[in-house]
This record gives structure tokens, sequence and C-alpha cells, in this order.
């Protein structure tokens, strides 16, 4: 039990270090988001996911997390499912990327203390789609374990929350934040996104 505590101490310890790196490396206000799609998991059930069909309906909350099953991304997770009514209600999708395998996504995205069945979250295995977000991915480290006690065998991707309007353009990009913060963030985003499309005349 102590080396696992020693153990995570270690990898939480060092996720901030990269968070605050993160808005000096990452895609910025303004840059196009790459296009993407990728094996994802909602309620449990594999499905594919692409990002320009999601701009097709609204404004698309894309946040990278480091691992499924991990504490920080488990109260990230949470925070999502537990406002996804008020992401909904400003017309946003939400969609997490980890370099999680699929398996591991289908049990964190039916998980009812995570993702709960309301939050999707997709499978970047090798990281490609977290790079092409300009985010650095570290490569797992051998014996740390999940909250689960289940050895995290991928990488990690810096915890970064991009808010893409259905331009395809990034409006901001939440990093270097606490798990709750971020999400809290990126909802005010989508509310003011909303407000700027409710207020801007229909010709």
């Amino acid at each position: 039990m102590k080396t696992f505590r020693r153990t995570a101490i270690l990898l939480f310890g060092l996720l901030p270090i990269g968070f605050a790196q993160v808005a000096l490396a990452a895609l910025k206000e303004g840059d196009l988001a790459p296009e993407f799609k990728a094996q994802a998991s909602f309620a449990g059930k594999a499905f594919k996911f692409s990002l320009k069909d999601a701009l097709g309906n609204g404004p698309v909350v894309v946040y990278f997390f480091p691992s499924a099953y991990t504490q920080g991304c488990n109260i990230q997770a949470h925070e999502f499912a537990v406002r996804h009514d008020k992401f909904a209600a400003a017309n946003a999708t939400i969609i997490g990327v980890s370099l999680d395998s699929i398996a591991r996504l289908n049990d964190f995205s039916a998980d009812p203390d995570y993702c709960a069945g309301k939050v999707p979250v997709a499978s970047d295995a090798d990281g490609s789609i977290a790079k092409s977000f300009e985010l650095t991915v570290r490569s797992a480290k051998a014996g740390i374990k999940d909250t689960r006690g289940v050895e995290i065998d991928h990488g990690f991707a810096e915890r970064t929350t991009f808010v893409v309007t259905p331009n395809g353009k990034i409006v901001s990009t939440i990093g270097g934040l606490a798990p709750a913060e971020n999400v809290e963030k990126a909802l005010a985003v989508v509310q003011q996104v909303a407000k700027g499309r409710q207020s801007t005349p229909h010709r």
C-alpha cells in the first residue's frame, strides 16, 4: 500500500509540471482544430467519433486527459458528467480523449462514479491526436497502477481542454488548472459562445 501511494504521488506530482507548460505549447485561440476520427465509447459501447460530424451540431469541448481511473481524471470526468445538462443547454458536445485502450474506456464511460454514461471518451492509443493539437505525450513508467489497482500500460497526454466552434476554430485553450476548475472554465466558455450566437442577428 505504501509503495502504491509513493508511486501515485510521483505520477500525480509530475503531471502539474507538464500542465503548466501546456499554455505555451498547445494550439491557441484562433487556430484551426485538427480534424480527427477515433474509436470512442459512450455508456460502455464503442462507436466512431468524428470531430467534423460533431461540429455540425454546435461547439465541441475536446478534453485531453492523462488516463482513465487516475485521481485527477476521475474528478474531471465526474465534473463533466454532473454538468452535462448545462453543456447540452449551450448546444455543446463533450468528447474526452486519452491514450487508454478502448477496453479501458468502455469501463470508464459506463462507470457511474465517473463518466456515468453521459460523457463519451475516445481512444488515442498512439498519441497522434494529442500531438496534432501540439500536446506533449509522455511514456508510461513501469509499475504505475490506476485507482483500481490495475497497471497502466499506456502513455499520457497533458490535461488540456479545447473549445472548438462550428467553423472548426479553437475559441479557448484551457490548461494549467485543477480538473474541476478546468471543467468550470470550459462551461463558462461554451455558455459565452451560446450567448454570442443568440445575440447575432439572423439574416
